[in-house]
């Protein structure tokens, strides 16, 4: 009898294949309701693996390991690329394709995402607000709370910040993790140093600008999700009870590191 489990191992158990590939249930009998779920999940896939990365992230960055964290951010923002082509195949669902089974989404909606939102928490965009919406004590709830007391991607980096000699006030550096961020003067200041003398502060002047990398696809990623949106329902109220376009078009300015892009006017 072989006990090596390694010998036996193929394709379809390693990847757990046959449930993976039995968790699609289309509620209707419609062709397209099966692209609607698989582009869903492939993106919370997707999300997953973006945690993963921005948690190691967030560790490096604690540590100093300012040169180690490119390639974990660089890993997300690839990411987000990728994220940003899918809206591409689901715009190819026409809004008679949509409409013809949107009735069997009931009050589901994507503001609904735990992982979404917990993105958003890791990287410094926090509103408690979201965690009404997932169920206490699931796994979603307990991910999204421990992110949003905990500091973000951007609190460690002012505190990486701190760490290299910069003077920043205790309210950037001890404040309420689960609070909204608010853009710092101080802050500001401080990168706008890092940009002026490159030469000195090359590993922080690094750091900021994959953070600006992943900044930026998280705002391509926003823009084309409202247009895909805009172009299936028009500007129908969401599933959910969203106000569908008009709510993603108020998403488009949200900035999670904010100073870095501000501190571009004064270069």
């Amino acid at each position: 009898m072989n006990d090596d489990p390694s010998t036996s191992l193929t394709y379809g158990s390693y990847l757990t294949l046959d449930q993976l590939l039995s968790a699609q249930h289309p509620s209707s009998d419609l062709h397209d309701e099966m692209l609607f779920i698989i582009i869903h999940q492939t993106k919370e896939l997707w999300l997953k693996q973006i945690i993963h990365e921005l948690k190691l992230s967030r560790d490096l960055i604690r540590a100093d390991k300012l040169i180690e964290v490119h390639k974990s951010l660089s890993r997300v923002s690839r990411i987000q690329a990728v994220m940003t082509l899918s809206w591409d195949v689901l715009a190819t669902l026409t809004p008679a394709d949509y409409m013809s089974f949107r009735d069997v989404l009931g009050t589901s909606s994507g503001f609904q995402s735990a992982q979404f939102r917990q993105v958003e928490f890791l990287l410094g965009i926090k509103d408690k607000a979201h965690l009404r919406y997932q169920e206490e004590g699931s796994e979603g709830h307990s991910g999204l709370s421990a992110a949003l007391h905990q500091p973000s991607l951007w609190d460690e980096a002012s505190a990486a910040l701190a760490r290299a000699g910069f003077a920043l006030p205790a309210e950037v550096l001890e404040r309420d993790w689960s609070r909204p961020y608010e853009p710092s003067p101080a802050v500001e200041a401080a990168w706008l140093e890092v940009y002026r003398n490159t030469s000195k502060w090359w590993p922080l002047y690094q750091l900021a600008e994959k953070l600006v990398d992943v900044d930026d696809a998280m705002a391509t990623w926003r823009h084309k999700h409202v247009i895909t949106v805009e172009r299936i329902i028009g500007f129908k109220r969401g599933t959910g009870g969203t106000a569908g376009v008009p709510y993603l078009q108020s998403t488009l300015s949200k900035r999670a590191f904010p100073e870095l892009w501000s501190l571009r006017t004064q270069i």
